[in-house]
């Protein structure tokens, strides 16, 4: 099994994590940043660590991995590969995270649902939704990074939850941040504000 030294320092070589000052997608500000598709572009790195998360559940008898989009497909297509089961994915329809494309889960169907980054945990909240509407039993979930410092929730057991890399990542709100106030320049990334 990879140690989480050893999932960070694959992360910093392919500078999926970065260092310095970030504008987040939340509007706070923070030392350092998670590019998942930095790692994600490379397949050899993405089935290594797909692979390591579907040995983490290869006892629960998963049945089905399910990930939201867009990151989520990837992890969830490798872990299911690695697992030898089904592998779909949510998407937001009108708002609202849903299962399209004809994907089904049948009730009592033994669900593992896989991300990539969770800061707040929301997106897995809303798989969890979805899963749960359609009667499948949550199994597990496996997470490439959890960056929440152990503050996301989602209505799953923490035993059930497995992350390659926990990081405990200071953020601030933009009129507190002490990276402004020694005047370090700001690099914006995150979906809405990529430069």
């Amino acid at each position: 099994m990879m140690t989480e030294q050893e999932v960070k320092q694959l992360l910093i070589d392919t500078q999926a994590i970065l260092e310095g000052h970030f504008l987040l997608t939340s509007g706070l500000h923070s030392p350092m940043y998670v590019e998942k598709f930095n790692v994600l572009q490379h397949p050899k790195y993405t089935e290594t660590l797909c692979k390591e998360l579907a040995e983490r559940f290869r006892d629960q008898n998963v049945e089905l991995v399910i990930g939201p989009m867009t990151g989520g497909i990837l992890l969830a297509h490798e872990v299911g590969k690695a697992l030898g089961t089904r592998a779909i994915f949510t998407e937001r329809e009108k708002g609202v995270m849903t299962l399209r494309r004809g994907f089904k889960i049948e009730p009592g169907t033994r669900v593992l649902i896989v991300e990539d980054i969770v800061t707040t945990g929301g997106s897995v909240q809303e798989v969890v939704n979805v899963v749960n509407q359609s009667g499948g039993e949550i199994v597990g979930v496996g997470l490439l990074v959890n960056r929440s410092g152990g503050k996301a929730e989602f209505g799953v057991p923490h035993e059930k939850v497995q992350a390659l890399l926990n990081l405990e990542v200071p953020t601030y709100k933009p009129e507190e941040c002490p990276l402004c106030k020694d005047g370090v320049a700001m690099t914006e990334r995150g979906s809405k504000h990529i430069k």
